[in-house]
């Protein structure tokens, strides 16, 4: 009988995230909140609005709170743009590559720094706590100018390195808090069935921590499909990704296409919102159980 065994049914009753209670409020608070709700939901409201109204409508002087006449033609320019279905392409792979790469290396990092004693480890974890200090625009020189010399500028690859870069410092600590709560027993009764560390980390450690993977995960990928400052800089013409796309193809000097603007990003904030609504709970739980050691 293998030696984790008798580990197995602890596994299965142990869930990061659980044991989360509800708060309870009352009438006054609840309406607090109602009231929060709806004005953090206001812009997300004029957003849609904006999107599916006329354009004399939106610049008019009595501009509608309510698009009473509504219009589908501002999506339309987004679907005929050849260019943004282009960019739409370099998001996917950009913000997924991000995931990955972020996933893969901020989980092979924390579990070091939680289960190894090693000289150097505490002033490893001081690094990643000041990198998630510095503002990203102040290495974007320093980033263009290595890319350029190592031949990676205006490349995939060099955007998703520096995506990478600047979410490693969150999603660490995110997994390092997660992997301190699974007990040293389940990595000891591993070894003994022979196991070596890299088949600890993806048969064992990586399976018990799926919510943390997969909360680091979204966080790294919003970051691919919002940035705009290093995909600008970073990505060549034909590697540009949709906040670039969107900024060149409705943003012009002394004039802009609002309407269009608002519906192409009605467009691109879907997939991230399918993505929310599909993953909530590992999202949640994952967060849970980085928020607290144990």
């Amino acid at each position: 009988m293998s030696a984790l065994s008798f580990l197995r049914p602890r596994h299965r009753s142990r869930h990061v995230g659980e044991g989360i209670t509800r708060p309870t409020l009352s009438g006054p608070g609840k309406l607090g909140l109602l009231g929060l709700a709806l004005f953090g939901l206001l812009p997300v409201y004029w957003l849609f609005a904006t999107a599916f109204m006329h354009r004399e409508d939106v610049f008019s002087a009595d501009r509608p709170f309510f698009p009473f006449n509504p219009t589908l033609e501002n999506f339309g320019a987004f679907f005929n743009d050849t260019k943004l279905l282009a960019a739409l392409g370099n998001s996917v792979i950009v913000s997924a590559g991000t995931a990955v790469l972020s996933v893969l290396v901020s989980g092979l990092t924390a579990y070091s720094l939680s289960k190894f004693r090693y000289r150097g480890r505490n002033l490893f974890m001081v690094m990643f706590l000041v990198g998630q200090l510095v503002p990203g625009a102040l290495l974007l020189v320093t980033l263009y100018l290595m890319f350029s010399a190592a031949g990676l500028l205006y490349t995939y690859t060099a955007v998703i390195l520096a995506f990478t870069t600047f979410t490693l410092p969150l999603t660490v600590f995110l997994l390092k808090g997660i992997i301190d709560g699974l007990p040293d027993e389940i990595i000891e009764a591993a070894k003994v069935d022979g196991l070596s560390n890299g088949a600890i980390l993806f048969r064992i450690v990586f399976p018990l921590i799926t919510p943390g993977l997969v909360t680091a995960a979204m966080f790294a990928f919003m970051r691919g499909w919002s940035d705009l400052l290093f995909a600008l800089t970073l990505a060549g013409p034909d590697k540009q990704t949709l906040p670039v796309g969107m900024t060149s193809a409705f943003i012009h000097e002394g004039s802009g296409d609002w309407p269009a603007l608002m519906a192409a990003s009605v467009i691109t904030s879907l997939p991230l919102a399918l993505i929310f609504i599909a993953l909530q709970r590992y999202f949640v739980s994952g967060l849970a159980a980085g928020a607290v050691k144990g």
